[in-house]
């Protein structure tokens, strides 16, 4: 993993990127007068960035508009970074030095961000991996900028490399049993307590939404409870993060068809998410009680897998009339909220793959949220989302969408209408809380099937910047 530094001089012969606005100064960058006025044109033209090459150490220049919109300016540097990114891998510059030149922390950690998302790779399984390494290993920021959040970002960076790795195994790899045995691992590394039931246990607690889905299944589930709790922890009751973690999703009995299997290694992005997050708050010691609740198996035909028109049991006793066997990330979260239950949470979120409809409603450009918790809190979110440019479109959780999952046969029907599928679905787990609650769906941002700047290609690792800051916020306030 790519390394962030803080240094007071520019190492000699490194290659360096000059962060200026119209009016900076270039002392001490070592650029001529003419370069110097050269930079200044194309900073005022908005040219993005300039490329000098000094005999082998190159010299960048990045415009920044100090006079734009706070937000858009922070992604656009995330994004320029990503394009200045490939410059340097392609002219195998292995450390690269940002010199702030416009005094503005933000715009400078937005930048050190872009460049180090856009170094990762998952290259596991490529034999000649040489002919792609990418050469950048080591930035280094001179500015004003403080070490506190130098380590935070690094910690950041680590946990979302961390997710799109778990995404980007293969199924064969990531089963419900190595998954849990991975937040094990990263409990262990980062000093955060896990506990994993197995398929006794879970038919203990009688946990019939995780037990119904993995019937088709070769792989018996897992349910993993993750917890950072410090003894300063500023939050007198837990927040909970629910992970989806559905390892393959082939639809089950309700088979996916044509290309929409393809990515379904995928489905288990939001439990990726969240021991993402919480390996970040353990690491940083964020004063923070945080749970992370992970049911998982996969979803696949077999001679025994659930099927339309089963009544199974959710570990509350709810009965739910299946209609769609594709439709069973929400019936293994419903034994999670369930659970979350037993520690009277201050707040709790589900982070899922869930739906198309979050999708087709939002393309790859945001989340679909619904929330029933304080509008302080909800808006609170948003506006983190907005800030890491993971943002949240807020979708109702009206009453009449709960009219569409009530069923002849049972308490509940796992399916609504054709209509609004995301807000169904939220509301369909609504069903199973007693405290506030926020539903991210994840769908559309989880897994990049082209490269996508600073996201790359494959798993993206959403979530884990966004819940990040929101916790960082809510226990400084």
């Amino acid at each position: 993993m790519i390394q962030i530094k803080i240094a007071k001089n520019i190492p000699q012969g490194s290659s360096i990127v000059i962060l200026a606005t119209a009016e900076s100064d270039f002392d001490n960058v070592g650029l001529s007068l003419e370069e110097v006025s050269y930079a200044r044109e194309q900073i005022a033209a908005k040219l993005g960035h300039i490329a000098i090459n000094k005999y082998g150490q190159w010299l960048f220049v990045q415009a920044v508009d100090a006079k734009n919109d706070r937000i858009k300016e922070l992604e656009k540097m995330r994004r320029e970074a990503s394009k200045l990114h490939q410059i340097v891998c392609q002219q195998k510059i292995s450390s690269l030095v940002v010199v702030d030149k416009t005094g503005n922390c933000a715009m400078t950690m937005a930048f050190a961000e872009g460049i180090a998302l856009s170094n990762y790779q998952f290259l596991k399984y490529i034999t000649k991996k040489d002919e792609l390494q990418n050469s950048l290993n080591e930035l280094i920021i001179i500015g004003n900028v403080d070490q506190t959040e130098i380590d935070n970002l690094n910690i950041v960076i680590e946990a979302v490399y961390k997710a799109r790795d778990l995404i980007n195994e293969p199924a064969s790899v990531i089963t419900p049993k190595s998954l849990a045995a991975e937040f094990i691992n990263m409990g262990k590394e980062a000093g955060f307590h896990v506990q994993v039931f197995d398929k006794e246990d879970i038919e203990t607690m009688k946990m019939g939404g995780l037990l119904s889905v993995n019937k088709g299944s070769s792989q018996s589930p897992t349910f993993s409870v993750l917890e950072w709790k410090p003894a300063d922890a500023k939050n007198e009751r837990p927040i909970i993060l629910a992970g989806k973690g559905v390892t393959f999703d082939t639809g089950g009995n309700n088979l996916k068809t044509g290309d929409y299997m393809n990515d379904m290694k995928c489905d288990m992005a939001g439990s990726a998410a969240v021991a993402a997050v919480i390996q970040a708050v353990a690491k940083a010691r964020l004063p923070v009680h945080l749970i992370a609740l992970i049911p998982s198996t996969d979803n696949r035909i077999g001679p025994d897998a659930f099927s339309t028109g089963d009544i199974i049991t959710i570990s509350d006793g709810t009965t739910v009339e299946v209609l769609n066997t594709d439709a069973e990330g929400r019936l293994i979260l419903a034994d999670a909220l369930v659970f979350a239950k037993k520690y009277d949470p201050q707040l709790v979120f589900t982070v899922a793959t869930l739906t198309g409809a979050a999708r087709n409603a939002v393309g790859d450009k945001g989340i679909a949220g619904m929330s029933n918790a304080s509008r302080e809190m909800t808006e609170k979110l948003k506006q983190c989302g907005e800030a890491v440019h993971e943002r949240i479109v807020e979708f109702p959780l009206w009453e009449e969408y709960g009219e569409e999952l009530k069923s002849n046969v049972a308490d509940l029907k796992n399916l609504g209408s054709k209509y609004a599928g995301m807000t169904t679905a939220g509301k369909f787990l609504e069903h199973f809380t007693s405290y506030p609650f926020i539903h991210l769906d994840i769908a559309g941002m989880a897994f990049a099937n082209e490269a996508n700047s600073y996201r790359g290609k494959g798993g993206t690792g959403v979530g884990v910047r966004l819940m990040f800051k929101f916790l960082s916020e809510i226990i400084n306030n």
